[in-house]
């Protein structure tokens, strides 16, 4: 028999030989698993081995499997996994209560950010308790985590910008740049703060709209807090004329803050030159408030008083003007607009001066 019919004999039966050791492995391999995971895997063997013997007629078997899987099962997996459980409970309400009591006394800590750090722990200490007790009753833990570590992954990238503002969310809430009822100036919106949220800012705007920015904006952006200070300056900008003096618009203008309870007093009211523009010296009325919550309705109050201060002073507040003249204006030659004046006749020129007719 030549050698190349016999390599074609000899190979289905190395092929046979090679798949029954596959399966073999393979089989050992499941068992081993079996095996190992204990607790739910055995408990759901021994329910398989007592259904089978039920069902060719082997009752008194099937009960015993039943009945020594369950013991089994309630002594070495169910019963330390309740102490445990018990165990993380009590963990639980003893950390709460540290931190509860340690935020407590900690006064520079917003009650947001007490709820944002008890939430975080009873989040950390529940999962670790969660784990720990899947694994003592067989679960496999393992895949699990590492699912949701593949998950997390791609929720992160296909979420990038709201976990970015999450995140936001919280160093605002534990850097505090502002507080709820703070006035802000952030990108062109001025408005107050009327809450913060791990996703998002909203601050109400002067026109009584609220504006909803995001928190990864609001970190990356100047803030001007106009409420942190407590004592908060307001500028009323105005102009007098050159003739005026500059001394007695400020004694005008600084008379109408007498008596006023609203302003600071460690800051007295000032009035000062802050520079020549071309048709008005330049001024300006600083004042500070002991209330910045106050400041755009006494901003628009003190406008109008200044105006009516000046005015009443007999002081002249200028306004620009333009004064127009034409040079070699050739295209208009012997037009009306190059014209001289023409006389009026002597009927007008006597209703101006009240003169009867020549």
């Amino acid at each position: 028999m030549q050698p190349a019919l016999v390599d074609s004999l000899a190979r289905p039966d190395s092929l046979t030989t090679d798949s029954l050791a596959a399966d073999s492995a393979a089989a050992d391999t499941a068992e081993a698993l079996v095996d190992t995971t204990g607790g739910v895997g055995r408990l759901g063997r021994d329910l398989g081995e007592a259904a089978e013997a039920a069902s060719q007629g082997r009752f008194d078997e099937a009960f015993g499997r039943i009945a020594d899987g369950l013991l089994a099962f309630a002594i070495e997996n169910l019963l330390p996994a309740i102490l445990l459980a018990g165990l993380f409970w009590f963990v639980l309400r003893v950390v709460l209560g540290v931190l509860d009591r340690a935020l407590g006394r900690a006064s520079r800590v917003d009650t947001g950010v007490q709820q944002l750090i008890l939430r975080f722990a009873r989040v950390v200490v529940l999962s670790i308790a969660g784990i720990v007790v899947l694994d003592e009753l067989g679960v496999a833990v393992a895949p699990f985590v590492a699912g949701l570590g593949i998950a997390g992954i791609a929720i992160g990238f296909a979420a990038q910008d709201t976990v970015q503002n999450l995140i936001a969310g919280v160093t605002i809430i534990l850097d505090r740049p502002f507080q709820v009822g703070d006035n802000i100036e952030l990108h062109d919106t001025f408005g107050t703060v009327e809450e913060i949220t791990l996703r998002t800012t909203r601050v109400r705007t002067l026109d009584n709209q609220m504006a909803i920015l995001p928190n990864a904006n609001v970190i990356s952006e100047k803030i001007i807090n106009h409420s942190m200070l407590r004592a908060l300056r307001i500028v009323v900008p105005f102009g007098i004329a050159y003739k005026e003096s500059p001394q007695a618009a400020r004694e005008a203008v600084l008379a109408i803050t007498e008596g006023d309870e609203r302003l600071h007093p460690d800051y007295p009211p000032a009035a000062v030159v802050t520079g020549l523009g071309d048709s008005s010296v330049d001024m300006a009325l600083r004042i500070h408030l002991k209330d910045p919550s106050l400041e755009v309705p006494v901003q628009l109050e003190y406008q109008e008083k200044v105006f009516e201060a000046l005015r009443a002073a007999d002081i002249e507040i200028p306004f620009p003007h333009l004064q127009l003249f034409i040079d070699e204006a050739k295209a208009f030659e012997g037009t009306r607009l190059l014209a001289p004046p023409r006389p009026r006749p002597r009927e007008d020129r006597g209703k101006d001066t009240g003169d009867g007719p020549a």
